[in-house]
């Protein structure tokens, strides 16, 4: 590409080079998320990737896609570009795993005003920590400069991720019984759903958000509303091989009234044990602040709870022990019982 330039590109604000220049700052941080798979390498019109179909007799491929959304207003603001990957990776992976899925590949859109290529590869950086969390690889992408459309300091970030499962193996919601218990997993705070009503009551003013709170243990707003979300790729993955579990929720937009009954058949319920709750401070800032009613909490909010699993009551024990092993903070949220509510709190 050593002879692709444009001056009349240059001059309508787009800067070919730039471009070029990001994508060899990239390949480094791409080429961590290399797996077995990967056949090609970044910057050809498609990603490569040869699927190992040993062990799985009918595989079924799953697929996301999502963003980071409103969240990268605080990201503008403190001029903090290295984590948002991580959040546009988890909200991808996060809801393949729900199905029983592993995670194979990544790729990602990232669109901008002005195409800076530091700023780039800083948030190709967070993809592929975000893509090595979840043992995905990074086989492509895209970044568009679009002057004139988006401001000159601002960007948007979307994944697409794509698994594999064998179609014995995707999670059957069918076998749910009344008497199953509910598992949660912690989340790392707001993660990424939920902004719009966040960035109204905390406006995205860098000396507000920089402010440390006693009330945060020391933390400003800023740095903890930016805590990436986390991945369950890896402890779900060897959840699935150790007990029958019969389904799986990614809290997200909507908190626990939306997407628990996502993984509940019609006529159980998933009743709440609020006592077992460890809400992180920043949602207490968050209703306080805005006076936001509980029951809006809950359904805008993840509450402290970024994934939940349904087992067996027989298998709960091993379940907890087997998520403790693999480095989580596991507790016992509920338990299924029969009803048409889809989540009622005790």
């Amino acid at each position: 590409m050593d002879k692709s330039y444009s001056e009349s590109y240059k001059q309508a604000g787009v800067d070919i080079t730039a471009g070029y220049r990001a994508v060899d700052l990239m390949k480094e941080h791409v080429k961590r998320t290399a797996t077995a798979g990967v056949c090609s390498d970044v910057g050809g019109f498609g990603g490569l990737f040869e699927l190992d179909l040993n062990g799985i007799t009918r595989p079924v491929l799953v697929s996301g896609t999502d963003g980071v959304g409103t969240k990268l207003k605080y990201a503008f603001v403190m001029d903090k570009h290295d984590t948002v990957g991580i959040d546009c990776v988890a909200m991808c992976v996060n809801d393949i795993i729900c199905c029983g899925a592993k995670p194979l590949i990544f790729l990602d859109y990232i669109a901008c005003g002005k195409l800076v290529p530091e700023k780039i590869a800083e948030i190709v950086k967070g993809v592929a920590d975000g893509c090595v969390m979840a043992g995905a690889a990074l086989v492509g992408g895209e970044t568009a400069e679009m002057p004139g459309f988006y401001p000159e300091n601002e960007y948007d970030i979307a994944g697409y991720a794509t698994g594999v499962v064998d179609k014995s193996k995707i999670l059957d919601s069918s076998r749910m019984k009344p008497g199953d218990v509910i598992i949660a997993l912690p989340s790392s705070g707001v993660h990424s759903n939920g902004f719009s009503l966040v960035r109204k009551i905390f406006k995205p003013d860098v000396d507000s958000l920089m402010r440390p709170l006693e009330a945060l243990g020391g933390a400003s707003i800023g740095e903890t509303l930016l805590t990436p979300t986390r991945i369950y790729v890896k402890p779900m993955l060897k959840l699935f091989e150790t007990v029958t579990v019969k389904g799986v929720s990614h809290i997200t937009g909507g908190g626990f009234y939306e997407n628990i009954p996502r993984s509940i058949p019609k006529g159980l319920c998933a009743k709440i044990d609020k006592n077992s709750l460890s809400v992180p401070p920043i949602f207490e800032l968050i209703r306080s602040a805005g006076g936001v009613p509980e029951r809006d909490m809950f359904n805008t909010f993840n509450m402290g709870v970024g994934m939940i699993a349904v087992v067996e009551d027989k298998d709960a024990e091993r379940a907890l022990a087997t998520l403790t092993a693999e480095g989580e903070k596991p507790f016992v949220l509920g338990e299924i019982t029969e009803g048409a509510d889809g989540v009622i709190f005790a």
